[in-house]
């Protein structure tokens, strides 16, 4: 990111409000996959990831040079950005193998439940316990006794959980250096998450360069799904503490749930509202006032 963008980006990140930063990401991180569902016949599932990531690495190589913010990094730094990439790649692969056998409020389901660890760490107070425990009931709704017919897609939504609370983890230690740094590496996290990504998906994403249409919507996908939520992240991030934003995190299921109806035309069932209404009540008793 350039220079003279970089003083009105970290305005931006301290002029808003963090919650509604975090809304905003909520909302594409299931929009970008949903629309990556419609696209897994034409293109096959880790054609998708493939195109969604290296279109949101092109994206941020356009802003700033991400190879210049890896150089200039310090050691440790690099270390984390390599860490982060790799996640990224191999989390985004293994959600779209989830979302190709099982429906996306269940995958947002089982994503929450690798955060609680991480929220947890950073309670204090009696409030904020319960709140969590609130949260975990709403989620434990969701799971559907259907998963027991889908072990290979249970397997692939609980090992992007687990990479999904690396990324929480990894993302919230670069975004500490500021809204503007931690979008910028961001920017080179994703070019390295290109790298690993390259041998996993480009024999399906070849099916795509002969449509134009395609591509476009692989591009879609990309900024939808990793360039606009994550940019969001690193706003909100850069504000919220780690135990605070893994919390807010429990909205994630009822997002998925809304837009998986809308656009997927996965309608919830009367648990799954109650699943759903439960997350929420947990999130407006969450107080971050109160947590490191």
């Amino acid at each position: 990111m350039s220079r003279s963008n970089t003083p009105a980006l970290t305005a931006a990140a301290h002029r808003v409000p963090p919650h509604l930063w975090f809304g905003v990401s909520a909302v594409f991180h299931y929009l970008g996959p949903a629309f990556a569902v419609l696209l897994f016949p034409a293109v096959g599932v880790l054609g998708v990831a493939w195109l969604r990531i290296a279109s949101a690495a092109a994206v941020f190589a356009v802003v700033r040079n991400p190879w210049t913010t890896f150089t200039r990094c310090e050691p440790h730094t690099r270390i984390l950005l390599i860490a982060l990439g790799a996640c990224l790649a191999v989390m985004n692969s293994a959600f779209y193998l989830a979302l190709d056998r099982l429906p996306m409020s269940l995958v947002a389901a089982m994503e929450f439940v690798g955060t609680v660890g991480v929220a947890l760490y950073g309670l204090r107070t009696p409030r904020n316990l319960f709140a969590l425990v609130l949260a975990v009931v709403g989620v434990l709704i969701l799971i559907d006794v259907r998963w027991s017919a889908e072990p290979i897609g249970l397997m692939w939504a609980a090992l992007n959980g687990v990479l999904f609370v690396g990324y929480i983890i990894l993302g919230h230690r670069i975004s500490q250096a500021g809204a503007s740094s931690g979008v910028e590496r961001l920017g080179a996290a994703m070019a390295i998450a290109f790298l690993f990504v390259m041998p996993i998906g480009i024999v399906e994403a070849v099916k795509a360069f002969g449509s134009m249409t395609l591509v476009l919507a692989g591009i879609g996908v990309g900024l939808c799904s990793s360039v606009i939520p994550y940019v969001c992240d690193q706003l909100a991030m850069s504000r919220l503490s780690r135990a605070s934003f893994a919390l807010l995190l429990s909205l994630l299921p009822a997002t998925a749930t809304i837009i998986g109806a809308v656009v997927l035309a996965q309608f919830p069932d009367p648990a799954d509202i109650l699943g759903i209404l439960l997350v929420m009540v947990g999130v407006a008793l969450h107080n971050p006032g109160n947590q490191s």
